[in-house]
């Protein structure tokens, strides 16, 4: 399985999630590309808010940056994100990579490759606030049209992997190995309901009014606007 990982910190062997998402490689790879990237070191700029990404993406003053991180997500069975918790929500340099991929929403042009794809995200916190950091980060996969997104959330009581108790590891393995058998099986699925009910609408809304010029060419071109559907094999 090829996958890539998008970590939401620099840190790595003192890091919880890092510990966590080698668990899953080590589970699912399979001998197969593994493509790693941390944040803010591969992503280091915010968005500007120049909107040019929604005519052509290639013309982000920080595309040089981003298109690596989008070539290994595109060629990828699994996208693996680590979402540290940061005062409740994703660390901000994921919210900033996250913000540069705005054009890949399902009302502008989203990639047909994500229909087909899973993604996993972990996130740990000392105390809380698992659920609104998943949510940042899981927003944007929905609208990317990622078919499958799982979630592991765990409070491991520490800020460093080393000093998380043998219990909060064991439970967490066990988690991994039921999460990791449940992406195996469901390779090569097609979106669950709320993907598919997403595309259909924006669909409608291209239809009927369209967002811009460069959207409606897009859909057109992919022959969504026909009837074909991303997650079908040609």
């Amino acid at each position: 399985m090829k996958i890539t990982v998008i970590y939401g910190t620099n840190r790595t062997e003192k890091s919880s999630t890092y510990n966590i998402a080698q668990q899953f490689l080590a589970e699912l790879a399979d001998g197969d590309p593994v493509t790693e990237f941390h944040l803010p070191k591969d992503m280091p700029k915010f968005c500007k808010s120049c909107s040019i990404c929604f005519t052509d993406e290639t013309k982000c003053p920080d595309y040089d940056y981003l298109k690596p991180i989008l070539d290994a997500v595109k060629a990828a069975d699994l996208v693996i994100f680590t979402v540290p918790v940061y005062v409740y929500h994703a660390p901000g340099q994921v919210k900033a990579f996250l913000d540069h991929c705005a054009y890949l929403w399902m009302p502008h042009r989203p990639e047909p490759a994500m229909f087909k794809k899973q993604a996993l995200i972990i996130s740990t916190a000392a105390g809380a606030g698992m659920k609104s950091a998943v949510k940042d980060v899981k927003d944007s996969l929905d609208f990317w049209g990622i078919a499958k997104t799982w979630t592991v959330k765990k409070a491991v009581q520490s800020s460093d992997w080393e000093t998380v108790t043998e219990k909060r590891k064991t439970e967490i393995a066990g988690k991994v190995l039921k999460t990791a058998g449940k992406i195996r099986r469901c390779k090569g699925a097609g979106p669950r309901l709320k993907v598919k009910l997403l595309f259909y609408w924006m669909r409608s809304m291209q239809k009927r009014m369209g967002f811009s010029k460069t959207d409606v060419a897009y859909w057109k071109e992919n022959g969504w606007l026909a009837g074909k559907k991303p997650w079908k094999r040609t």
